[in-house]
């Protein structure tokens, strides 16, 4: 029996993936979580196989959730789900440690067939993603990448934010950082994706997510 954690934000979607487990008789629900630190907290109580780990997760991003259950469990298969397009963050994810990538407009077919694939020890890559992650690691192609790419993962998180409009305050606390290191950050995000003000900088998020849809 694959026991599985479901960590996602929003009950119905919970709710959504635990009627799916139930209709597979080797797949039984382990628990579930509805932000980033009762995940991890889960993880560490035992008895998990598998996680389903949404992306975007509130107090703690998916993305932060996953390096740490990697750093503490590193042979335990964490399955990312999520909205976005998969060239956004599948690329990201799989370079974290995940196991798998599965967006959420997946049928259910293939969310039991991803699970049962990380069980085992094997990675769960659509044709799509398999792309993706070809195209990040071909040479020459760094300077093709798309602009958030070329971001760490602590830049992409304050590049999100202040493309969402938020505050250097907002952030610093979303993210349990100090004011000046988030001002550090946006600082180089200004240089590297060569914008002058969060203005701009949501029009280039806008255009990028037109681009990846």
């Amino acid at each position: 029996m694959i026991r599985v954690l479901v960590c996602d934000d929003h009950l119905i979607v919970r709710q959504g993936i635990k009627q799916i487990l139930a209709d597979a008789p080797d797949i039984a629900l382990a628990g579930e979580s509805g932000n980033g630190p009762d995940a991890v907290a889960c993880v560490r109580a035992g008895g998990i196989d598998v996680v389903l780990l949404d992306i975007a997760m509130p107090q703690r991003d998916g993305l932060d959730v996953l390096k740490q259950l990697k750093a503490e469990f590193p042979r335990l298969p964490v399955l990312m789900l999520s909205t976005y397009p998969d060239r956004q963050y599948a690329v990201r994810s799989l370079k974290l440690g995940a196991a798998g990538y599965l967006n959420k407009s997946a049928d259910s077919e293939q969310m039991i067939e991803a699970i049962r694939r990380v069980a085992g020890g094997r990675l769960f890559i659509t044709p799509h993603v398999a792309e993706q992650l070809a195209a990040a690691v071909a040479p020459g192609q760094q300077s093709d990448k798309p602009l958030h790419e070329r971001l760490s993962h602590r830049e992409y998180q304050v590049y999100r934010l202040l493309s969402q409009g938020a505050s250097v305050g907002e952030i610093a606390t979303q993210l349990s950082l100090s004011p000046n290191t988030v001002s550090t950050y946006r600082a180089r995000i200004l240089e590297k994706t060569g914008v002058r003000n969060d203005v701009e900088l949501a029009l280039l998020a806008v255009r990028q997510a037109d681009s990846l849809a």
